[in-house]
């Protein structure tokens, strides 16, 4: 939601580029910004974004990842990645713990510009 992503969101539309953002995203940028301000951006993207959501299965293998690797990454970290990976789509992060995790294929947000 910084300028960065905003950015990038950007440089996404010109090139007609897809974003997949899945309810799990969401239910994450609710812990720091409002409903609005999410709407909002997301809103502003429409065109753009898909919103995706999860099934119980994606739930519980990244629950079952999350336990047997000791709780060594964030538990939604890994939902991610299992969501990126079902929909054959690279996970934009700058978060190096991703490749760690080694579930989806990772990009940092500056090299797909």
């Amino acid at each position: 939601m910084g300028e960065f992503a905003f950015q990038f969101l950007r440089q996404c539309r010109k090139r007609k580029d897809f974003v997949i953002v899945s309810t799990a995203v969401k239910k994450e940028l609710l812990d720091y910004y409002s409903l609005e301000r999410v709407t909002q951006v997301f809103s502003s993207f429409k065109g753009i974004i898909i919103e995706v959501g999860y099934f119980k299965e994606q739930s519980e293998e990244a629950f079952n990842f999350w336990v047997n690797n000791n709780k060594k990454f964030p538990f939604y970290d890994v939902l991610h990645s299992i969501i990126a990976r079902d929909h054959k789509a690279v996970l934009i992060t700058r978060d190096r713990h991703f490749e760690e995790i080694g579930i989806a294929e990772c990009s940092l947000p500056e090299d797909t510009l």
